[in-house]
């Protein structure tokens, strides 16, 4: 077992690192998406991931149930979750308390046998945002990414593509 989580700011190449980390597990690779197209940008940016990634992966849409996804995808091959902040914005805005989310999934990860691979973006090296509901989210990002970053048994830090272990 190997919970492996990927940081790094937007367009880093984290989610790339991290489909090649998956791929280099054996079993068929499950990729647990958590963004949904609620607009056509958002739409192409997952037909471009989908593209890349190619048709070998059992794919998952979870926008809020991936401690259920998680659980019911053990055992198979190594699952890619892309990603965590999008989870997160998910919870919150559905109005769930993104706290005991957080303690949930992390209880989750200690107990799975087969790998998982987290993609998450780091919030935390911009200003400070001018509005509490941003501040909330990068606030609550943070304290996530934390929370994940201490049962995981590997940290990477994807800056312009490069990765750096952390942990």
């Amino acid at each position: 077992m190997a919970i492996i989580l990927i940081t790094g700011g937007a367009r880093s190449g984290k989610s790339l690192r991290a489909e090649v980390r998956t791929r280099a597990f054996p079993e068929q690779p499950v990729y647990i998406a958590t963004a949904e197209a609620l607009d056509e940008e958002m739409g192409e940016r997952i037909a471009k991931h989908r593209a890349r990634r190619g048709k070998d992966w059992i794919e998952r849409e979870v926008p809020l149930d991936l401690v259920q996804a998680l659980i019911e995808t053990d055992g198979g091959g190594a699952r890619l979750v892309d990603c965590l902040t999008l989870w997160l914005s998910n919870v919150l805005h559905a109005e769930r308390n993104w706290s005991h989310e957080a303690s949930l999934l992390a209880d989750a990860l200690a107990r799975q046998r087969s790998p998982v691979i987290i993609v998450t973006n780091e919030v935390g090296f911009g200003i400070v945002p001018d509005n509490a509901l941003a501040r909330a989210f990068r606030d609550a990002a943070g304290i996530l990414n934390q929370t994940i970053a201490s049962v995981a048994d590997e940290v990477e830090f994807v800056v312009a593509g490069l990765p750096m272990k952390l942990k």
